[in-house]
């Protein structure tokens, strides 16, 4: 499941873009239940920017605990940071953090809105939580 962080791929719509690292999607379905006509698994592609209101479909992709999904409106900024950043950690171990944040990383460092990092250090995708080790609920 440790696929390399920072290899996302971009599904562009006519008001909002989504791009999706698949690397660190740990499947809360977040997405899928806040839009299952936006992000569908049986569909291809399987998300459809254009298939909701692009302020609803940032709304949601906001929800992915993870940072895996990201959106951008093609005429704005991308995605801002909450302010303060907020740290915490789930009942299996595994911090969230949600701010203007800095995570360093193998290839280098990267700027981030939301990640799910690992608490065990079991993971492949370090510092990324791959639930390989016993926080990772698995």
């Amino acid at each position: 499941m440790s696929a390399e962080p920072g290899k996302a791929k971009r599904y562009t719509g006519r008001l909002v873009d989504v791009t999706f690292e698949p690397g660190r999607c740990l499947h809360a379905a977040e997405c899928i239940r806040g839009l299952p006509y936006v992000f569908d698994l049986e569909r291809r592609p399987w998300i459809q920017p254009d298939g909701g209101p692009a302020d609803l479909v940032a709304e949601v992709v906001r929800r992915c605990p993870t940072g895996a999904l990201q959106y951008r409106f093609p005429e704005g900024p991308a995605e801002t940071a909450e302010h303060p950043a907020v740290v915490g950690r789930n009942p299996a171990g595994q911090l969230l953090l949600r701010g203007e944040l800095v995570v360093d990383t193998a290839q280098g460092a990267r700027h981030e809105t939301r990640v799910m990092l690992c608490g065990c250090g079991a993971s492949g995708n370090q510092p990324y939580c791959d639930h390989a080790g016993p926080c990772g609920g698995k």
